[in-house]
């Protein structure tokens, strides 16, 4: 394993989301959860992952595909220039390298409308990998072109090679090794992430906004010969500050690299960028909530991580004032404060925080102008010795 001054990089982040409904449960309900004997807005683990995902994928230009419908992908790129194939004779190898597959294939339901076969797991591979696994389905253009449809398929008769499909799946990027993969069908397929994100949560109990709204008929109004509208319904919302937390564990992803440190250094940037200024996209076009961190506070420990989510488990009360955001920042900085008491200094080589705020904020580390500063700095103190600054 590849040794390096630090291992985890921490980022604690209080943002301010205004009218909002970020993440829906299955009834289009605001998710929530209840902390400190008060109910809080929750955006889960897996939205934010996945809009931090997708911000990564443009910043480092290296994309991924989480799918089930891999043989409908290689259909449409088959079909599609300087291929040209027949859209028969395209679907027939999608079909045939799917059910090559270890991970398996099922055919289509008509249950429910499925027109294509897809693969019994959902595959995460590299975007590269549907260009990979249409060339090695032109390798087999002749015997694919005499194979017969039938309504089953088994993987014995497929005329695509197993092994062949399989090392294509088993391909991996940065993006793959950062968040890693389960699967576990295919064998040394499975990767380890490097990235640990908890639950975001409200610093401060939340009511449920219940939004009635209505759509006006365009034509109704300029006749104006009835009353109503065209539509009517309900929405809910919510607006609080957020506590969020993000890890990397760089040690996990130089494994996962083969100890690249370039690479790794490319790459946690990238991902603490993803982290600070992804959004997740929910009812956007609806209520815009697009703001940006109010704090955000990156350390560099080489012990273990620690999240400040017990900062608030009180939940914090509007100042005279009025509003949240000064009184989480205040209760964030006492609790690092405490919780630096308690550990000592020896595991934290880096600590600093940029913010809205105007004051410095001394338990949290160095102020620094920036996002960009407080992360490459971050980056820089955990891979290299002689940058390694005690908090």
């Amino acid at each position: 394993m590849t040794a390096v001054p630090g291992r985890f990089i921490e980022a604690h982040i209080l943002q301010t989301i205004p009218y909002a409904n970020l993440n829906r449960d299955d009834t289009n309900s605001v998710k929530t959860v209840e902390f400190g004997g008060v109910n809080r807005t929750r955006i889960s683990s897996q939205s934010w992952k996945r809009v931090m995902r997708l911000r990564l994928q443009q910043q480092v230009g290296e994309g991924a595909l989480r799918t089930r419908r891999l043989a409908e992908r290689i259909e449409r790129h088959l079909t599609a220039e300087p291929h040209n194939w027949p859209q028969g004779l395209a679907a027939r190898a999608g079909r045939h390298i799917v059910v090559a597959s270890s991970v398996g294939a099922e055919p289509p339901s008509k249950e429910a409308g499925d027109a294509a076969w897809s693969s019994a797991a959902m595959v995460y591979v590299p975007d590269t990998a549907v260009a990979e696994l249409a060339a090695l389905a032109a390798e087999h253009r002749s015997a694919l072109e005499s194979a017969k449809d039938t309504k089953t398929l088994k993987q014995k008769d497929a005329v695509v090679p197993t092994d062949r499909v399989d090392a294509v799946l088993r391909s991996r990027n940065g993006v793959i090794n950062l968040f890693g993969r389960m699967l576990a069908q295919v064998e040394d397929a499975k990767v380890d992430g490097a990235v640990q994100v908890a639950h975001a949560f409200t610093t401060h109990g939340t009511d449920t906004e219940i939004d009635y709204f209505s759509a006006v008929d365009d034509v109704t109004d300029g006749w104006g010969d009835s009353t109503g509208s065209a539509h009517m319904g309900h929405a809910e919302h919510s607006a609080g500050v957020l506590y969020r937390y993000v890890v990397l564990d760089l040690a996990d992803l130089l494994h996962n690299l083969g100890g690249d440190t370039d690479d790794a250094r490319r790459l946690a940037v990238a991902f603490l960028d993803a982290a600070l200024l992804s959004m997740p996209a929910a009812k956007k076009n609806s209520t815009a909530p697009h703001t940006i961190p109010d704090l955000a506070h990156v350390c560099v420990r080489t012990d273990r991580p620690v999240s400040y989510a017990s900062a608030f488990e009180r939940p914090v009360r509007a100042d005279m004032e009025g509003g949240y955001t000064r009184p989480s920042i205040e209760a964030l900085e006492t609790y690092a404060a405490a919780a630096g008491r308690l550990l000592g200094d020896s595991g934290t080589i880096y600590s600093a925080h940029a913010s809205l705020e105007a004051k410095d904020l001394a338990a949290l580390g160095r102020r620094v102008d920036s996002f960009e500063d407080l992360t490459s700095g971050a980056v820089q103190a955990a891979l290299d010795n002689s940058a390694a600054e005690t908090a």
